[in-house]
């Protein structure tokens, strides 16, 4: 049997493991209506904007290998890189080393677009990150880097059923 001390420490840990996990939440919200904002005044579906994000941060990539990262069905990108490309955001190319695939590549200069619209967000980060120190910082880091991982690995057993 637990003493007191250990059962209000498990206590404890609990309330904050779930104020963490509320806090996640929130800030899924948050983003969630940032980035929908944000795609409404460049002209771009939600979904868009995160297949546009993935070629940004990982690209040039395969329509199926950002399909694969964004978790949609491969038929689903030609009707999202369509638009991306018609709004000028991405250009589809034939790979080089096999001539029969299609890379899909950022359009670099409508970057500076995107990154107007979340100046906003990123200077508030800023503020927040002056506030935290190197250790805190890379504690933060590692925590949403893992949060991010159960996140795929949780939507990858769903995908599996």
């Amino acid at each position: 049997m637990r003493s007191k001390p250990e059962v209000g420490q498990a206590r404890r840990r609990r309330r904050l493991a779930a104020a963490v996990k509320e806090s996640l939440r929130d800030l899924r919200v948050q983003l969630a209506l940032l980035n929908h904002r944000v795609g409404a005044r460049v002209d771009l579906k939600d979904v868009d904007l995160d297949c546009l994000d993935l070629v940004n941060r990982h690209g040039p990539l395969s329509p199926s290998a950002i399909a694969q990262r964004a978790g949609l069905h491969p038929a689903t990108m030609t009707g999202i890189l369509d638009r991306l490309e018609r709004g000028g955001w991405v250009v589809r190319e034939r790979d080089q080393a096999d001539r029969r695939a299609v890379l899909v590549t950022p359009v670099r200069e409508r970057n500076g677009e995107l990154l107007r619209q979340y100046a906003g967000m990123n200077s508030l980060m800023d503020e927040i990150c002056a506030g935290y120190s190197e250790a805190e910082l890379e504690l933060l880091a590692d925590f949403l880097r893992r949060a991010a991982a159960a996140g795929s690995d949780a939507t990858g057993r769903l995908a599996a059923g």
